[in-house]
């Protein structure tokens, strides 16, 4: 890891008080970095920000943030760039999954995954694109960074709604790519498979409770004996080298793009 690859970066992580969004934090950091945990638990996003601030490498601040909301999302923008002068990568990771089949679905569901899927992505863009511009062009380009999932390239029956709210991801890292461009704001995102983490492990628990498995751990055997050409799921630490390359001037020649870091599962 090169301690220096993100100097002089500051960046908000939505959905960083655990998982693959802590994981991300203490990575910047640790390649210098300044970086917001942004997360509705405050009490476990100060706790991440302690370790980054202890550790010496970069520095952190502790943000608590309800994705859904506009306001939150303006505020957790201007807490960066109060703590840190300005924000060059926006990196909107929060998100949840409750799986249902098809005809299960209903408006509570639908609501709640793609609030906090993709209208807060939505938002956390917006918000932090306004102040991007406002900052004018810089010699670098500016990073949006969008989680997507594996999901926004398979039909998945038990989640149909996760689903449909990751296309939408996928579409906005698009779209946005298209309407950034004039502004220097490059917009990419990465798009895992099973990473485990406690959205996976409650993923997993809901799976038996909707009868679609029948025991707990047996998604993930049966995604790593049928779906993935490297033969296991992945960890927080798999992820974090595709993020760091994304908020790295290594991607400043990249845009629209919506990297799978899936053991393979896309093209099976």
């Amino acid at each position: 890891m090169d301690a220096n690859r993100l100097n002089g970066k500051n960046i908000l992580i939505t959905g960083a008080a655990r998982g693959m969004g802590a994981a991300n934090a203490e990575s910047f950091a640790a390649q210098g970095a300044n970086v917001c945990i942004a997360d509705l638990d405050i009490d476990e996003a100060q706790t991440v920000a302690g370790r980054i601030n202890d550790s010496g490498n970069g520095k952190a601040i502790a943000v608590q943030m309800d994705v859904t909301s506009r306001e939150d999302n303006a505020n957790a923008v201007a807490a960066t760039v109060d703590a840190f002068g300005s924000i060059n990568v926006g990196l909107f990771n929060a998100g949840l999954n409750k799986p249902r089949f098809f005809m299960d679905i209903d408006e509570d569901n639908w609501d709640m995954i793609m609030s906090v899927n993709t209208k807060a992505m939505w938002l956390g863009m917006q918000e932090t694109a306004r102040q991007m511009i406002a900052q004018g062009k810089q010699d670098e380009p500016y990073k949006i960074i969008n989680v997507g999932s594996i999901a926004s390239r398979k039909p998945l029956v038990d989640v149909t709604v996760y689903c449909t709210s990751k296309y939408g991801c996928l579409a906005l890292t698009h779209c946005g790519a298209v309407a950034l461009a004039e502004h220097n704001i490059t917009v990419n995102g990465y798009a895992p498979g099973v990473v485990v983490t406690p959205l996976w492990e409650q993923l997993d628990k809901d799976l038996v409770d909707i009868g679609f498995k029948q025991r707990e751990g047996q998604a993930y055997e049966d995604i790593v004996r049928d779906a993935l050409q490297i033969k296991r799921v992945s960890y927080p630490d798999d992820i974090t080298g595709t993020a760091s390359f994304l908020a790295s001037s290594d991607s400043d020649y990249m845009t629209g793009q919506m990297i799978h870091i899936d053991g393979g599962w896309c093209i099976q």
